[in-house]
């Protein structure tokens, strides 16, 4: 569903003006809080739109959820493929991998609320657009570092950066981000070992 920084298909004027009041009811009904309530009936009748207009659009709410992360998962990625090091090209793996992961962690918990959702979606979603983009990109730099593995490593660091377990960490067990940070840090260093 997301491209990797690709361009946005050409949309019909009435479509595009369609599917930007659905984003801004979408996103006002999150910041509202009404996260739990979010459903396609009622942005639909929010947005002042049918409610298959919203169905063909997004699909189910995790289309919906996918969009709404969508700008800034896109700078994200720029961030990561372009952008200046350590997060970008130009640092060795093993720095890359290290700001990569923080990075990825201060991305979810920007829209924690929103990968919440995502996460309680289908498989499909939870393992699709941004997943697949981050898991293309750690495995790649993990290859650099242990080439046996690579994959199966990326699962692992990924599987942490859920975004039930960091509220649950921070909200719970009263983690600071930077004390999940290090923690993180020091299973990549076993991994190196």
């Amino acid at each position: 569903m997301l491209p990797i920084l690709g361009q946005p298909q050409p949309e019909r004027a009435d479509a595009a003006r369609n599917r930007q009041k659905i984003i801004e009811v979408a996103a006002k009904m999150i910041a509202d809080g009404s996260v739990d309530q979010l459903s396609l009936d009622e942005v639909a009748r929010g947005a002042c739109v049918g409610v298959g207009t919203v169905y063909r659009r997004f699909g189910d709410r995790a289309g919906l959820v996918l969009a709404l992360i969508d700008d800034r998962e896109r700078r994200f990625q720029a961030a990561f493929l372009n952008g200046p090091p350590p997060v970008g090209p130009g640092a060795p793996p093993a720095e890359r991998i290290r700001a990569f992961l923080h990075a990825l962690i201060d991305r979810v918990v920007e829209q924690l609320d929103l990968f919440l959702l995502l996460e309680l979606g289908p498989p499909a979603a939870r393992l699709s657009g941004p997943y697949r983009v981050h898991h293309t990109h750690l495995a790649a730099l993990l290859a650099q570092v242990r080439p046996e593995g690579a994959d199966f490593l990326a699962d692992a660091l990924l599987a942490p950066i859920s975004a039930h377990l960091l509220r649950h960490q921070r909200d719970v067990r009263g983690m600071s981000v930077e004390e999940i940070k290090a923690g993180f840090d020091a299973l990549t260093q076993a991994i190196r070992a």
